[in-house]
């Protein structure tokens, strides 16, 4: 059911001349201005496209745009789905599935995330290099995942080493701030407690934040190269723990936005 279903969104798209992407990006809170630097040939809102989840956050759009970004095809998901809106994690990763089955080779993903190591600051970029899965739940755990490939997925580099290294090129290149950590999902949408903060610092985790892992995940089992990059947009020390303002982390996210955009336009011109 579910293989007969993803190909019909497929299969839809197709239809309706996204063909051939090469890359497939996912865009995290607060982080749409990507979008500006796309050449778009074509823009689906996901309400249009069959047996597509649905956004139902504000700040994420919930379009599929396909065009041309720094001489590469791509495919992007402007607006990402979360566990919290009360997806399921095959709901969650269906975008991913799909930017697969329509060939994407390499997936780049963002996200928003907290600062648990408080040498990092806000407006800080953060390359993830190993994660946490706090969601309690797998999106390989479903009757049927193995029509999808082997569902014991390998789970010791699950980003790219090959393409995280030439992010860290670019990011020198280009004077920019890239740390490399370790990022813990979890379900939210509510923010954590001092006790919670206390224990991801125990957990040595670098960031926090409530998408990625599931995505992350999918693309191991489909064998997908793929790199994340976190915007940190709050500093979470739960010794000095202040209120969070939502609008004031989507400013800080917008803010640091332009330094992400460099990094995944000259990593597409590098692939």
């Amino acid at each position: 059911m579910k293989k007969k279903q993803l190909q019909e969104t497929i299969d839809f798209l197709k239809s309706n001349g996204i063909t051939n992407p090469q890359i497939g990006i996912v865009l995290g809170t607060g982080l749409g201005k990507l979008v500006d630097e796309i050449e778009i040939e074509k823009e689906i809102a996901y309400s249009e496209i069959p047996n597509f989840p649905q956004a139902t956050v504000e700040f994420h759009s919930g379009k599929l745009i396909y065009g041309t970004l720094a001489n590469k095809k791509v495919v992007v998901m402007s607006g990402r789905f979360h566990v919290y809106e009360g997806h399921s994690l095959w709901e969650v990763t269906y975008g991913i599935r799909t930017m697969h089955g329509l060939g994407i080779s390499t997936l780049l993903i963002s996200n928003a995330a907290g600062a648990i190591n408080l040498s990092y600051k806000k407006g800080d970029l953060m390359l993830l290099e190993d994660h946490l899965n706090l969601q309690g739940n797998s999106p390989l755990a479903f009757k049927g995942a193995y029509d999808f490939g082997n569902i014991f997925a390998d789970m010791l580099a699950p980003y790219s080493k090959k393409i995280n290294s030439k992010l860290k090129k670019i990011a020198q290149q280009n004077d920019i701030q890239l740390h490399e950590g370790m990022y813990a999902s979890v379900v939210g949408p509510q923010l954590e407690t001092r006790a919670e903060y206390r224990m991801l610092q125990i957990l040595e985790a670098d960031a926090v934040g409530m998408s990625t892992v599931p995505e992350v995940i999918v693309a191991k089992q489909l064998a997908l190269p793929c790199a994340a990059i976190s915007v940190l947009t709050d500093e979470c020390d739960p010794k000095n723990l202040q209120p969070v303002d939502i609008a004031e982390i989507i400013a800080v996210a917008g803010e640091a936005e332009p330094k992400m955009i460099t990094l995944f336009k000259e990593l597409i011109l590098n692939l």
